[in-house]
């Protein structure tokens, strides 16, 4: 009698054993599953092109100017190495685009996780240095989002900073006096390099961004 309820007890201790193997293997797969979900989907140059973003061949070094903070500390464009950056040039006295596409920024910089968005950065280049000083600049871009800043300086350096983002901006004088700015309105995205990698393209759809940028982060080689 002891010896059958011995091999029973080593039978239901063999059953518990299997049973915790299982549960071990469902719960390892369920994890790998789940960290899959969270990585980036990899997409190739023609998905980024259909999903609003293009991805240059290679990155393009960018000459180091000096700027204008909204700090009113001086800006030089290799501060932008450390983080991936999006750039949208505007000014405060826009109209349409520039609110848009600031609130759309602002949409998608609250998709991104937490981690992502500490390595990510959002400034507003504005394009009307006359009117547009640091503190006003300032207050405007934190309208939007408390983490975006602008940057400002000299007329002409901002135009050399655009020309090599390949961002055309131009002041036209209005009938009734006084001026506008006409201006790209692409976004463009800088690698932590510094470098010009890629830029979205108007009209800009928050889910559609957050894919490109994802893949685009994921397949960067720093």
């Amino acid at each position: 009698m002891e010896n059958q309820y011995s091999a029973i007890d080593k039978q239901k201790r063999g059953i518990r054993i299997t049973v915790i193997v299982l549960l071990v293997l469902i719960l390892a797969v369920l994890a790998g599953f789940i960290h899959k979900l969270g990585q980036p989907r990899i997409i190739t140059d023609e998905e980024l092109r259909i999903n609003g973003t293009v991805k240059l061949q290679r990155p393009r070094i960018i000459e180091d100017i000096q700027l204008l903070s909204d700090d009113s500390r001086d800006f030089y464009t290799k501060d932008f190495q450390g983080k991936w950056t999006l750039v949208f040039f505007g000014f405060t006295h826009c109209p349409d685009i520039c609110p848009t596409t600031l609130s759309t920024l602002n949409n998608f910089y609250k998709t991104l996780d937490e981690s992502t968005r500490a390595s990510t950065d959002v400034v507003l280049v504005s394009v009307d240095p006359s009117r547009d000083k640091p503190v006003q600049l300032g207050q405007y871009v934190r309208y939007f989002n408390s983490e975006f800043r602008g940057i400002t300086g000299d007329f002409f350096k901002l135009k050399k900073f655009a020309t090599q983002l390949n961002v055309p901006f131009n002041k036209v004088s209005l009938a009734e006096g006084g001026y506008t700015i006409d201006h790209g309105s692409q976004v463009v995205l800088i690698n932590p390099r510094g470098h010009y990698h890629a830029f979205f393209k108007a009209p800009l759809d928050p889910a559609k961004m957050k894919l490109t940028y994802r893949s685009i982060r994921a397949t960067f080689n720093g």
